[in-house]
C-alpha cells in the first residue's frame, strides 16, 4: 500500500533495514559500534545542523553512494574533516541511525538553508519526477545486508593486516616450532607442500608461519617496544610428531596459503582468531604524540596505503580507528636576506593522515590514509 505526497522525496527507510536485519539475524548491532562520546555529538549536530564553514569547498548538493565507497569517503566528500563523521551522521539522525548502515544506491542530499547544512538519505523516483510527486513505500533487498553495508575505511587494503600484522612483547618465537626439513630435501616450499616441525604443536591445528622476527624499537627512547614477526603464510597441522632419546619424528604440515615461499628455520605460531568486527574513524579523546618506529616490510619509506608501525599502544590510550595526523619536520635553512646567512628551521608541516587498525599494548599498526611526502622511520604524528 502506498500513498502519493506532492513535492517529497521517496525516503529509503534506514530504520527499516537495520529492524529487519537484525530480526533476520545477519547482523548485530554489537557489529557496528559506535561509542557514546560519537553518538553525544551527532545528538548535538542533529539539533541545528553543521555551520556552513565546515563543510567541504565542493561539497555537492547530492551523491549516489556507490559500491567500494567507504564513510570515510563520503564524510571527506562532504566535510573539511573527514574524522568528524559523526557530524555527518548527525546531519540527519532521525532518518541514519547508524552510520554503518548506509548502503550502495542510496542518494544524499545536502540542505543548506539558514546557515546551516543537513543531510538526508533516500532514493531517486522513478519516472520523469515532474512535479516532485513520488510513491512512498518500504522496499526490501534481496542480498544480505551485512555483506552490501559500505565500509568505513578501505577494508580491503587492511583486511590481511588484521592478523598478519603480529607484535610479541617478547621473542618468544626463537623456542616457538620451527620448520626443520620440506619435501625432498629442498629449502623453499611452495603452498600446498608438506613441512616437517619440531617443537610442541598441541596448541592449535592451524598455525601462522614467521620469519625471524625484527625488535621494533622506539625512534626517542631506544627502548624495545616488541618485536614484529613478519607473516609468510599459515599451515595446517596433518600429524604430531613424537621425540624420545631412540628417535625423533617431526609433525608433517601442509602448507595452505603463503605471501612468500616458506624456509626451513622459519618460526610457527597458532593463527588467532580473525578481527572482522566493525570500527569507524574517530581522534582520539585526549592529546597524543609519538612517531613512526618503521614501515611495515622492507621499504624504508611509505606513501598512500601503506602500513607503518607506531611507538604508541593501548597503555597510551590508542585504539583501533583512531585518526592521527602526520607531520614533516621543519627543514634548516639559511637566511638569505641575513648578511650572515643564520640558520634556520622552518615549522613543521602537517602532510597527512594515519588510521590507526590494529593496537598492541606498546605499539600500534596504522594505515596511511593520505600523504604529501614519503613518510619513513621518526616522523611524528599527533591528535588530528
Amino acid at each position: 500500500m502506498s500513498r502519493k505526497f506532492p513535492g517529497v522525496r521517496a525516503v529509503f527507510p534506514t530504520t527499516l533495514l537495520l529492524a529487519l536485519t537484525l530480526a533476520n539475524g545477519t547482523a548485530n548491532a554489537a557489529d557496528f559500534p559506535i561509542t557514546s562520546s560519537q553518538r553525544s555529538t551527532a545528538q548535538q549536530v542533529s539539533q541545528a545542523g553543521v555551520p556552513l564553514s565546515e563543510l567541504a569547498a565542493d561539497a555537492p548538493d547530492s551523491y549516489t553512494v556507490k559500491k567500494g565507497d567507504t564513510l570515510w569517503d563520503i564524510s571527506k566528500l562532504f566535510l573539511k574533516s573527514p574524522w568528524r563523521w559523526p557530524e555527518l551522521w548527525g546531519m540527519n539522525l532521525d532518518q541514519i541511525r547508524n552510520p554503518h548502515l548506509i548502503y550502495p544506491g542510496q542518494v544524499l542530499f545536502l540542505d543548506k538553508s539558514n546557515g546551516r547544512a543537513r543531510l538526508s538519505v533516500g532514493r531517486p523516483l522513478q519516472g520523469n519526477g515532474q512535479g516532485g510527486d513520488g510513491k512512498l513505500s518500504p522496499r526490501i533487498r534481496e542480498e544480505l545486508l551485512d555483506n552490501s553495508a559500505i565500509a568505513s575505511v578501505p577494508m580491503h587494503l587492511i583486511g590481511p593486516f588484521l592478523n598478519e600484522a603480529v607484535v610479541f612483547d617478547d621473542d618468544r618465537l626463537a623456542v616457538a616450532p620451527r620448520i626443520v626439513a620440506t619435501q625432498e630435501g629442498r629449502v623453499l616450499l611452495s603452498r600446498g607442500e608438506t613441512a616437517y616441525v619440531r617443537g610442541d604443536v598441541s596448541a592449535a591445528r592451524t598455525w601462522q608461519v614467521f620469519r625471524s622476527p625484527k625488535p621494533l624499537i622506539d625512534p626517542g627512547t631506544g627502548e624495545v617496544l616488541g618485536y614484529e614477526a613478519r607473516h609468510v603464510g599459515t599451515a595446517e597441522l596433518k600429524t604430531v610428531g613424537s621425540e624420545s632419546e631412540a628417535a625423533v619424528v617431526p609433525s608433517t604440515f601442509t602448507v595452505s596459503q603463503l605471501r612468500e615461499e616458506a624456509n626451513v628455520g622459519d618460526r610457527l605460531a597458532p593463527l588467532p582468531p580473525s578481527e572482522q568486527d566493525a570500527f569507524a574513524p574517530h581522534p582520539p579523546g585526549q592529546n597524543i604524540a609519538g612517531r613512526i618506529i618503521s614501515v611495515y616490510g622492507d621499504g624504508l619509506n611509505a606513501g598512500q596505503n601503506q602500513i607503518v608501525a607506531l611507538n604508541k599502544g593501548k597503555r597510551d590510550g590508542l585504539e583501533r580507528g583512531h585518526v592521527l595526523a602526520l607531520w614533516r619536520s621543519g627543514t634548516v635553512r639559511p637566511d638569505l636576506t641575513a648578511p650572515d646567512r643564520q640558520l634556520m628551521t622552518l615549522p613543521d608541516e602537517r602532510h597527512g593522515m594515519l588510521f590507526v587498525f590494529r593496537v598492541f599494548e606498546r605499539v600500534s599498526y596504522a594505515l596511511i590514509l593520505q600523504v604529501q611526502a614519503p613518510v619513513q622511520g621518526g616522523d611524528r604524528f599527533t591528535q588530528p
